[in-house]
Order: C-alpha cells, then structure tokens, then sequence
C-alpha cells in the first residue's frame, strides 16, 4: 500500500502552523528534560495546571470519582501514571496510551572520581543499547539528584547554559590509531573507556609533602562540587548547606548530550535532539491525555521509566505500581474488589506509544522497505516488534488491528505499518507485551525514528503531530 506525505494534507488544510507550533512546544520540553526524574517533574506540574489532582489528595478527602474527573499518580519522582474519568463504568476498561521517559546515557559509577596524569575524570556505566564510539569527544552536561543522610535532596543541572562548563569523553587522535580502527565497531572503544573529563587544574598553591602532592586536581574539582551545591541550597533558602565528599555515595547523576534540540534542515520539517526515544511519544501522550473531556471511557496516560534496560525495577513497568494505583483509582469510584481491578484490566485497549526505526536509505540493506517507516508518513503501527522470530513481543491480533485502523481512518489519521528492519538483523521490544500480560489489547504505535540511540536522533515534525492526532482520536474513540 503507497504511503502518502503528510505534508501535502497539512499543506492542503493550510494547516502547518499547527504542526510547527505543536513542535516547538515539543523542542522546549525535550531540550529541559533530559531525565526521567526531569520530564515527571515537568508532567506532574503541567497536569496540576490543567485540573489533575493527586491520588493521594482525592484519597485523603475521600472523593468520590466522576465524570471529567482528573488524577495523577507519581512513583518515586521517576513515573507518573495520569487519569480522566470516563462516562462509562471504569470496570469496562480503560483507553490506555503507555510511553516511557527514560532514554539512552551513561550513569556515573559509585566510586566515580579518579585522577590520572594530572586529569580528573569520572567513571560511568553505559544505560540501555548504545553505540559506545558515538559519545566520544562530544559536548556532555551532568543531570542528577545528590541525597544526604538528612533526607535532604538537591536536583541539579551543569553543561546546559550558555555560560555552563560542559564535560567530554576523549579519543584517540588518528595519527596514533593504526591498532583502534582495526578493531570491531563494538569494541572502538570500551565500556570501562567511557570516562568524562572533568577537571585539570591542582588544589591550592603550597605542597608540604609528597603525600599532598597527590589527588590534588580530584580535591579541586571536588570542592568546587561541594561549593556549587552549596549555593544552590542557599539559593533555594536552605540553612543547611554542608554537603560533603561522602554524601555522592547517595547521588544519581546521568551523563547526557549538552544542548538543546534544534530544528533540522532548510525546510525546518525535522528535529535533531536527544532522547526522541521515547521522549516524543511521551511528550503527544500527556497532551492528548490532557485533551480529553468527559471521555465515554477512562482514559489512562502512563508515562514509566527502565524500558531501556527491561522495563525492571521500582519504576519500571513490570512493578506493580499501575496495577496498586488502578485499584485506588476503582476504590475511589466504587466499592472494591480483586474481581474488578482484574476486569478493568482485561476489558482495556491500549497503545504501546513507542518508537520505530525509520528507513534510511544510506543503510538500506538492513531494512526491509516495504514493511518500514518512513520519516513523514505518519504515525507508524507495529503489529508485533521482537527480535529474530518475534521473541519478546507482543503480537496484537487482527482484530485489534482492525478496531485500530476503524478508528485511524474515521478521524482521518494518515499511518503506516511497519516493523523493525529485517528479520535476521536484530529488533527490539516494548512495554506492549507487560500490558499484554493483563489479558488487554495492545498494539504498538508511535513515531518513526532516524539514528535511533545514538546522542542525537531525528524525527518528522508532521509525524509528531499526526502521532498527537492519533492518540486523541484512540483516547476518545476506542
């Protein structure tokens, strides 16, 4: 089946506007959130402007649910799971839009500072499925949350202003790389190589001895930390500011691409950013969540963290956390049971809101083209995602795909079906088979994507905004 561009329908409707307005929003949050403690914190605020309240507030008040209603839930400052309460029964299902906020990055180790040959450098330990030889020798800025024993936390950001230091990883100068470009790609450069350079300059002016001689640059670069949290807590008010070397053994701290998004080519139809996967799923997400009004049935945005790496954890969407907040959300619309949180789950339609891989034609044997994306051609449908022989996914059945497809086609959706290049290749997997475990219908569904994990990706403008389009249409139709 031809694709067509969607431009032309935008073009047409003389509607661009709307599509470049709906991107610059978009640009804004992806160029500020570079986390996924960041981009709740972002959602939990915008929800709270626009009507929602937390779970905790409606349960504290005893507040029975109705129609319209908005709540949110947060876990751990790291997801958060919004609601719109439908017309219909909650037990009936839910229209469920599920994306996750964490991206591709490097975390600092543990024990991270180390001096060597008068350099301060910080060890890390790459996050989810990167290309290890695409993060040398780019601008990187620190993202990160220090805790002290206290209970006090400060959240904090260095390599994204304009007058911000920023932080690299170096590589080795091609006139002495005659062993590394022999190499295979995986192996260019090293997990354990991935060391940011922070610092050069000694602590103080007057060594006594040969013991003090040593670590001096990690004192340097240590101090000046300290005094920069220092200052943030004096700034936030605080009267404690006494953080100390041993209180980054309680810090979180993701190393990511400096700098903001930006418009790509002549034309300004793409964007260039980091972390479009899966950041530009979620960001159409929460707004078509936002959108709905007195939907027929409740409508769910859930926004989760550690797919990159499994979907795992606390904050992961294998935790129990939706299911233990859909069962407060049914106590607070009617009397509770085992028997209910099962149905209402069961009786749910979700979309998966995830990536796709989109054609390029640079690497072209790798993808099968006529069952591939294409940038600008719509929001792009995966029956199933998986690697080699589907393992790992979820395979929505036909009549899912049917019910999909009705809903696309009536409130002129344009989209594409596709899957992840060719079958021996590789592939890669979703939150939509954990959904699929409920017993709901799910399918993939999202936004294609052009050098996805590497620090910078690619996206279409127009196939942000259909993908904002279709999650309206899924949230109030399905």
């Amino acid at each position: 089946m031809e694709r067509e561009n969607v431009w032309k329908k935008y073009q047409k409707k003389d509607e661009i506007n709307k599509v470049h307005s709906f991107a610059n929003g978009y640009k804004e949050f992806l160029s500020n959130c570079k986390t996924e403690r960041e981009c709740t914190k972002y959602f939990e605020k915008k929800a709270q402007s626009r009507g929602f309240i937390s779970i905790e507030e409606a349960i504290k008040k005893n507040k029975k649910l109705k129609t319209g209603d908005r709540i949110y839930a947060t876990n751990m400052g790291k997801e958060i799971a919004l609601f719109v309460i439908g017309k219909e029964d909650i037990c009936n299902g839910m229209n469920i839009l599920g994306a996750h906020i964490d991206s591709p990055r490097l975390d600092l180790k543990q024990n991270p500072l180390y001096e060597d040959s008068d350099m301060a450098l910080l060890d890390t330990h790459y996050y989810g499925g990167i290309k290890k030889y695409q993060w040398v020798t780019i601008p990187l800025a620190l993202h990160g949350t220090i805790a002290k024993t206290d209970g006090t936390t400060v959240d904090f950001v260095i390599g994204e202003k304009d007058d911000d230091p920023v932080f690299c990883i170096t590589d080795l100068l091609i006139h002495l790389s005659a062993d590394q470009m022999s190499k295979e790609a995986k192996k260019v450069i090293e997990g354990e190589d991935l060391n940011v350079l922070i610092g050069s300059i000694p602590y103080g002016d007057e060594i006594k001895n040969d013991k003090e001689k040593k670590q001096l640059i990690n004192k340097n670069v240590m101090n000046i930390i300290i005094e920069y949290f220092n200052n943030i807590d004096k700034e936030n008010g605080n009267k404690k500011y006494d953080y100390r070397e041993e209180d980054f053994m309680s810090c979180e701290v993701e190393v990511v691409p400096a700098g903001k998004a930006r418009d790509m080519g002549v034309d300004r139809s793409m964007i260039l950013g980091y972390g479009h996967d899966d950041r530009v799923c979620s960001y159409p997400t929460f707004e078509a969540v936002c959108r709905a009004k007195n939907p027929k049935r409740t409508v769910c945005g859930l926004l989760v963290d550690k797919e990159e790496i499994g979907s795992v954890g606390a904050t992961g969407m294998n935790s129990r956390f939706f299911e233990n907040t859909v069962a407060e959300l049914i106590n607070l619309c009617t009397d509770y049971s085992d028997l209910l949180l099962r149905r209402t789950l069961s009786n749910s339609f979700a979309i998966s809101s995830d990536v796709s891989g989109a054609y390029d034609s640079i690497y072209g044997s790798a993808f099968e083209k006529k069952n591939s994306a294409y940038l600008g051609k719509g929001f792009a449908v995966n029956k199933y995602t998986g690697a080699r022989g589907k393992s790992g996914s979820n395979d929505a059945s036909a009549e899912y795909m049917g019910k999909i497809r009705s809903i696309f086609e009536e409130n002129d959706i344009y989209y594409q079906t596709c899957e992840l290049g060719k079958v021996d290749q590789g592939g890669g997997g979703t939150i939509a088979y954990i959904f699929g475990n409920y017993n709901m219908n799910v399918i993939d569904g999202g936004v294609a994507v052009l050098s996805m994990h590497a620090p910078y990706e690619v996206i279409s403008k127009v196939d942000l905004y259909e993908a904002y389009k279709a999650y309206i249409a899924f949230a109030m139709k399905a």
